[in-house]
This record gives C-alpha cells, sequence and structure tokens, in this order.
C-alpha cells in the first residue's frame, strides 16, 4: 500500500495531482480544505490537501511485523491499510447460519468472558466516539506530532482488551443495524482479527476498518467524454427508480458545468408520458430529442446526433422477473454499432429490499456491463445495501441521488462519506 498526500488550488487540482502521480485506480482517503492563516489571510484563497493510496497487489506486507512497531508505522503511513485486501467472490446464495456465526459472532463468543460486565458507560463512550468519527480519523490521518508514551495502557492489557471487544461488538450491532449484510459484516470481523487488535487503542482499530471500507469502495468515475464522439450512455433498471430523472440530472451538469453537447433517445415507449416527461427536461435544456421504437432504429438515432459529446439513451423499465422485456432492453444495447463507445448505467432504489437488488443485479448482468446509480438516498436511514451491492455484483458506484430537484439532488459517490455514516458518524 502506498499512500501520499497532494496539495492544490481545488481540490479537483488535488486529486488530479493524485491520479498523475499514483495511477486512475488511486483511492481518495481524505480531503481537508486547508485555510490561509496570518495578517493577510483575507487577501488569500484555502488550499486543499487530498490524502491518496493506491494497493500494490502483488507485494504482501508482513502485517506482523508492521504492528510490531504501531507508532513508528503511524508516523509514516498515516491511515494506510495493513495489508492488500482481497474481497472474495459472493455468491447469489443465502448464506447459511453456519457460515454467518463463523467470525464476528464467533469471535464474540470466544471472548465472551471478558463481556459478562460490561460498563454501560463503557458502551455510551464507545457509541460517542462512533458519533466523533470525523474528528478521530482527521487526527489519524494529518497529525504529525509523537504519540505519547502508552505506559499506563501497556501495564493493563486485559483493560484494553475488554474496550477492544466491547468497541468490535458495538461496531459490529452498527454495521448490521445500518443494513450491511451479515455476510460483508463478518468478512470486515474476520480482517479485523488478522491485526494486532487487542495491543492497539480503539481509535486505531476504528481508523483500520474506516480505510478497509473505503478501499472496498474503490474510486467512483463519472460519465467519461473523452474518447470518441458521440458517447452512448444507457440508463437501465426497474421500474419507479427514477432513471428518466437521473438522466435529467446528470444531463444539466455535463451540459451546464463541463460545457458539452447534449442529446437524448428514448426508447421508453411502455409507460405512459415517459417520453413527454423527457422532453420536458430537453425542452428546459434546449436538447434535441428522438424516440426510437426498436433496436433497428438506434442507430438511426445516433447517426442524427453524431456532432455531439453525449447521447443518454432513456430504456423501459421493467420487472427483473420479464424475460421479454429484459431481452428487448438487451438486444437494444447490444446494437450499438462498434464506431461508437457505449457504457451503461443500472440505477437502484435504496429504499429496495437486499434480496431483490441481488436478484436485479443478476438480471441486468445478463444484459451488460454496468456501473451503479443509487437513487432515494433521501428516502431511507440507513446505507448499507449500497455496499452490498457494490460488494455482491463487483460493480462500481458511480453516482448517488437524495431527492427530485434537477439538477440539484446528484453527486459523484463520495465514499468517505458513505462510509463514516455506516460506522456511526455523522
Amino acid at each position: 500500500m502506498t499512500i501520499k498526500k497532494f496539495q492544490g488550488k481545488t481540490e479537483a487540482e488535488a486529486v488530479e495531482k493524485a491520479k498523475a502521480d499514483l495511477g486512475e485506480d488511486a483511492v481518495v482517503m481524505n480531503v481537508k480544505e486547508i485555510k490561509p492563516k496570518g495578517f493577510f489571510r483575507a487577501f488569500k484563497s484555502s488550499t486543499f490537501e487530498v490524502t491518496a493510496a493506491i494497493e500494490e497487489k502483488e507485494n504482501r506486507v508482513d502485517t506482523g511485523a508492521a504492528f510490531k512497531n504501531m507508532q513508528k508505522m503511524h508516523e509514516t503511513i498515516n491511515m494506510a491499510a495493513d495489508e492488500p485486501i482481497s474481497i472474495p467472490p459472493i455468491s447469489g446464495e443465502v448464506m447459511d447460519q453456519n457460515k454467518a456465526e463463523k467470525s464476528a459472532i464467533e469471535f464474540l463468543k470466544r471472548n465472551a468472558g471478558l463481556l459478562q460486565k460490561e460498563d454501560i458507560g463503557e458502551r455510551e463512550r464507545i457509541e460517542e466516539k462512533l458519533e466523533n468519527l470525523q474528528s478521530i480519523l482527521e487526527k489519524q490521518l494529518v497529525s504529525d506530532h509523537k504519540k505519547e508514551p502508552e505506559e499506563k495502557e501497556v501495564n493493563k492489557p486485559d483493560v484494553r482488551k475488554n474496550e477492544n471487544l466491547s468497541f468490535i461488538k458495538v461496531l459490529y450491532e452498527t454495521l448490521i443495524s445500518n443494513e450491511v449484510h451479515e455476510k460483508y459484516v463478518n468478512q470486515i470481523m474476520d480482517e479485523l482479527e488478522k491485526v494486532n487488535w487487542n495491543g492497539n487503542s480503539v481509535d486505531t482499530i476504528l481508523s483500520n476498518v474506516y480505510q478497509k471500507m473505503i478501499l472496498k469502495f474503490g474510486q467512483p468515475h463519472g460519465i467519461d467524454t473523452s474518447g470518441k464522439k458521440p458517447k452512448i450512455v444507457f440508463f437501465v433498471g426497474p421500474t419507479g427508480v427514477g432513471k428518466t430523472t437521473t438522466l435529467a440530472k446528470i444531463a444539466s451538469r455535463l451540459k451546464v458545468e463541463q460545457g458539452k453537447k447534449v442529446a437524448f433517445l428514448t426508447a421508453d415507449t411502455y409507460r405512459i408520458a415517459a417520453a413527454e416527461q423527457l422532453r420536458t427536461y430537453a425542452n428546459i435544456l434546449d436538447t434535441p430529442l428522438a424516440i426510437i421504437y426498436s433496436a433497428e432504429e438506434l442507430n438511426q438515432g445516433i447517426e442524427q446526433m453524431e456532432n455531439y459529446d453525449v447521447i443518454l439513451v432513456d430504456t423501459a423499465g421493467f420487472s427483473h422477473k420479464s424475460t421479454e422485456q429484459k431481452e428487448d432492453v438487451k438486444k437494444l444495447i447490444q446494437s450499438v454499432d462498434n464506431r461508437y463507445e457505449s457504457e451503461v448505467y443500472l440505477a437502484l432504489s435504496a429504499t429496495t429490499k437486499y434480496k431483490d437488488l441481488m436478484e436485479i443485479a443478476d438480471v441486468y448482468k445478463e444484459i451488460a456491463d454496468y456501473k451503479l446509480v443509487f437513487t432515494k438516498l433521501d428516502e431511507t436511514t440507513t446505507y448499507g445495501n449500497i455496499l452490498n451491492i457494490k460488494l455482491y455484483a463487483d460493480a462500481e458506484v458511480s453516482y448517488i441521488t437524495n431527492g427530485q430537484n434537477v439538477p440539484d439532488d446528484i453527486e459523484l459517490f463520495n465514499s468517505q462519506k458513505i462510509v463514516k455514516r455506516l460506522l456511526g458518524g455523522n
């Protein structure tokens, strides 16, 4: 694992420097705004510091040796992951009870003796740490001061072990309450057992979990318009998840913020007034719109809009149990002429239950490889399914939406923000 810090006049500039140095797969671990100081601070602009990491897949880290000198490790690499992370492929089967108990539950049972007299005040203090996750992470990432000797804690290993076990129990319950699937919570707990959790502080364990979850999400990317033009972008998904509204939000950002020439195609001829909804957005954005009724008409519509940078294609939503409609969408996507570059975005509602999301992900995987867009985050208080489906489908989460307002209620997926929420932070 290589981790570095980069500064720029804007956050985007700092991220660009990170990717230039570490590569496109670099993951942003933290973003900090550095405000000017001194007498003339009012005339100076803030700068941004980005902490980015890249996983070295070939050389595995000796975690035992690394944790022999934890203080030195954190002074040099701050919150770098202690080892490469390998996420095993997950099957679509429901996890059996034996596997569910293998890691975290068994882990807690093995150490139950130390938790029998758990103090209520201690638990509240640990939960407060989770709520104050932001300050803990900032301290771990940007602090350059040396740690104070920990003689008192070293002399009380049972106290530290008891505190850590209490924390792991609260962490487990927090992830479950945020509807992270038990299978993935157990993966995280398994990874904790590989580090010297007994000899480290709660803050260090929390930072370790945070960084591993950030790496599980990876670095998101939006629509890339730097290649061949026009870029064909399909939006697919079940009925009622907000595909058309999401398409309009992205189109608005591409045109207004990036100055791109955007055009619309719609193949949604099933839903009443679907074309009129998209036409309304097209008129507002002063963007051309064409309706296509078959896969054969797709390339004709594209040819009429060849001078545009991006063509966004709205497709008909369908039940994942409808074989006929699935084949229609599959035929449509596969009919794109080889002259054009295309990609697919699968829109999913954050309010859909996990079992249904798995079935939907499987059905659309038969149609095409896709990136994920999660909608309706404003209609739920738990974000566990974002991590669940990211790991289950092994697909990139690109955008999230949190309302109906066009174009405001959409953003590029922010893994830091979501992980902090999943861990009980604000």
